[in-house]
């Protein structure tokens, strides 16, 4: 049952990609960052402008919600390159549990409702949540992606060779075949290296 579920999710611990490079992992997390706090801003600013019965509304000052956001754009940076270990499908991965989390904080915006909050500065808050997956889902993933392995090993002539080819810069350079004069035929899903 346990295997089934981790089949499921791909969390297969065998990952065959190199890690987010940790400079990028630190630059995503602060694009992460101002990107999600400013989006923040830009909504409190034009949902107060198109529903002025918002102005002054205690979970719109920025003390407020850019502690919370802070603390959910950090956890969420951790979690990336754990994820990256942990699968061989790390954006696929990454992006259910983006939703996840962020219908998970959406249940304290229910509550808040059900206790009498008025609903169109609820509705707010459920925007900013969503801004906040997004910008974070992106930043992490297009600014910190994991990295193809550096390496490849050299196939002989003749021998069958599994390739990703969607995922390839060049064939020769992803089955790791460097050598001159060296031609690749494609037969049917197989890739056949000669000289």
């Amino acid at each position: 049952m346990l295997n089934r579920v981790m089949s499921l999710v791909h969390l297969d611990f065998a990952p065959s990609h190199e890690q987010p490079h940790p400079g990028r992992v630190v630059l995503a997390t602060v694009v992460s960052l101002a990107g999600s706090l400013l989006a923040d801003a830009l909504l409190v600013v034009i949902a107060q402008a198109l529903i002025p019965s918002t102005k002054g509304y205690v979970h719109f000052q920025f003390g407020d919600y850019a502690k919370l956001t802070v603390i959910g754009v950090l956890i969420a940076c951790a979690a990336w390159p754990v994820t990256t270990r942990i699968t061989s499908q790390p954006r696929w991965l990454f992006f259910r549990m983006a939703v996840l989390v962020t219908l998970v904080l959406w249940l304290p915006d229910v509550y808040i409702l059900m206790k009498g909050q008025p609903g169109k500065a609820v509705a707010v808050l459920f925007v900013m949540h969503l801004a906040i997956a997004v910008v974070t889902y992106n930043a992490l993933v297009r600014l910190a992606p994991v990295r193809a392995r550096a390496h490849q090993p050299r196939h002989a002539a003749g021998h069958p060779v599994t390739v990703d080819l969607l995922n390839s810069r060049s064939l020769g350079e992803r089955i790791g075949f460097h050598g001159r004069g060296a031609t690749v035929n494609v037969t049917g899903l197989t890739v056949y290296v000669t000289t």
